[in-house]
């Protein structure tokens, strides 16, 4: 895979490289400056939704945790009913 065409000239080459190295100084800072606060603000935007979606899983797992003891809870009072019949049945 080539980046030139192959039919520059290699004084043109050596122009464009010596461009680059002379431009590169004053170019990167450039667009670091520029860079530097969007890196900034996507890493923040991560950060906020990887806690929001922490809060919410939390959350939920609660929610999910009561209906259970809820659920265990008719169980056993269902269970202890059934029980509490069994022995009227038997004593009579």
């Amino acid at each position: 895979m080539k980046l030139l065409p192959s039919n520059l000239k290699p004084g043109y080459a050596v122009a464009i490289g010596a461009g680059v190295v002379l431009l590169a100084p004053v170019v990167v800072p450039v667009v670091a400056s520029v860079m530097k606060p969007i890196a900034k603000a996507v890493i923040k935007g991560g950060m906020l939704a990887y806690e929001n979606a922490r809060i919410a899983i939390a959350e939920t797992s609660e929610t999910f945790e009561d209906i259970a003891a809820e659920a265990r809870s008719e169980i056993s009072a269902s269970r202890g009913q059934a029980a509490k019949a069994g022995a009227k049945k038997t004593a009579k």
